[in-house]
């Protein structure tokens, strides 16, 4: 009977070294939970080496045009920032794949040693079973038993420990498997450090060049400096021009709803004044009635209810927004920036700009009805779309496929962004009321 007690006590170890095992896993992967998968930072590698694609096709068209080496510089600049976030995504993903190695040098480590109690304990039940093989010994110690239900015991004893020898093997075998996959694992996720580490030597190798490139065209716009500030102040100009173009447009499109608020609430108290004078004349009473129509006093809009239910899905879709280009990468950022190629120079941005491939087509972030179209000072066309409370505006765009009053869906094509010296990029503006917001923080992460 002391064989069999050591071989229980022994699989209630390899049960311990089995949930040890499990334990550690889920600590890692309490560890891991929160920070981006393993797929997510493939989609986001991926995204990011589409948008560098984008902007060598940008720069090779720039670069042919002599008179665009201020955007030239932009594109560099955007490139430079996309790839050293490429090289922090590839970082995270070595990151990861180490914890995964000590994960699965852990889970090895502790299937080795549950194999080594297994196989030591399976080689002293073969020795014991090869001790007490013959009939003769079985026999008698059967027979030596002290009464009937002593020698039951005793048949089941070695039914039990002939079926315990046989699950011992079968799990010497299950776990020789684990074990082989486990190690398959690690050579897999080995191989795919390494892998990583060379794509991360390749894009610092690449990023020293582009950071040269950049010096090279920075030092010629510097000794064309007097010019270039001439030419970012005309920009400039432009800009804030187009800026005041569209805040004129955003105050007409509120009064004309201002406009119509005041018509609604005038024509509702005319109604209710003729029902009370109505209502007065029925009674036939001497009492002299004298009913004002009241002033309607209204400075903002009032919006329908379907306006406001717009309004209301429009800024619940905040972060979700689609992109007003299938494929565009954010080259100039919402706010004041200093411009790269002249320091101190500081340039403002209503909305954010948009680089994409030339014949890129803009479409609408989310449905609504096309309020303006007008002429844009910056070149090009501007397109204004309300949703509800909140505008989007598209400016510097060449064709226009859309007209004043139409109603529009979510992503439905609404013109082609304008090419100007080898840059094919648009200007996306969000407002709400008269006060403008960063639209980086309403797109989607992702097209």
């Amino acid at each position: 009977m002391t064989q069999f007690q050591l071989t229980k006590k022994n699989l209630s170890k390899f049960i311990y070294i089995i949930f040890l095992f499990f334990g550690l896993s889920f600590i890692s992967f309490s560890q891991t939970k929160g920070t981006p998968s393993q797929k997510e930072l493939l989609n986001k590698k991926n995204k990011l080496n589409d948008d560098i694609k984008q902007l060598n096709s940008q720069l090779s068209r720039t670069k042919a045009n002599k008179k665009s080496q201020i955007n030239t510089i932009v594109v560099i600049n955007t490139k430079i920032k996309v790839r050293e976030e490429l090289i922090g995504t590839i970082n995270s993903e070595l990151a990861q794949i180490n914890t995964n190695i000590k994960k699965s040098v852990i889970e090895i480590d502790a299937l080795k040693a549950s194999l080594d109690k297994l196989k030591n304990e399976y080689a002293k039940m073969i020795y014991f079973a090869q001790r007490n093989q013959d009939s003769y010994t079985k026999i008698m110690f059967l027979f030596s038993s002290g009464n009937f239900n002593q020698a039951y015991m005793r048949i089941k004893y070695f039914q039990q420990y002939a079926a315990f020898r046989k699950k011992q093997a079968n799990e010497i075998v299950a776990t020789q498997l684990v074990l082989g996959t486990k190690l398959q694992e690690l050579e897999a996720q080995r191989h795919e450090k390494n892998v990583l580490l060379g794509n991360e030597k390749e894009e610092k190798t690449l990023l020293d060049g582009e950071k040269q490139q950049q010096e090279i065209v920075l030092s010629e716009l510097q000794q064309q400096e007097k010019e270039l500030k001439e030419e970012l102040e005309k920009k400039k100009r432009d800009a804030e021009n187009l800026q005041l173009a569209i805040h004129k447009l955003i105050e007409a499109e509120i009064k004309r709803k201002a406009e119509e608020s005041v018509k609604i609430a005038a024509a509702k108290a005319a109604k209710a004044a003729k029902a009370e004078k109505n209502k007065t004349a029925k009674t036939k009473t001497n009492t002299k009635t004298n009913i004002k129509t009241p002033e309607a006093k209204v400075v903002t809009p009032e919006l329908t209810e379907e306006a406001e239910a717009l309004g209301a899905d429009f800024a619940s879709s905040r972060g979700k927004l689609p992109w007003p280009v299938i494929k565009g990468v954010i080259c100039q950022p919402y706010g004041e920036y200093e411009h790269p190629a002249i320091k101190g120079f500081m340039m403002n941005n209503n909305g954010v700009e948009i680089c994409a491939n030339k014949g890129t087509q803009a479409r609408s972030v989310f449905e609504g009805e096309v309020t303006s179209i007008a002429i844009s000072p910056t070149g090009g066309k501007l397109i204004i779309i309300r949703h509800g409370e909140y505008l989007s505006v598209y400016s510097n765009i060449d064709e226009v496929y859309v007209k004043q009053g139409d109603k529009v869906t979510i992503k439905q094509t609404i013109g082609t962004i304008l090419d100007e010296d080898g840059k094919t990029s648009m200007n996306l503006q969000i407002w709400k009321g008269q006060k403008t917001m960063d639209p980086s923080g309403w797109l989607f992460n992702g097209r």
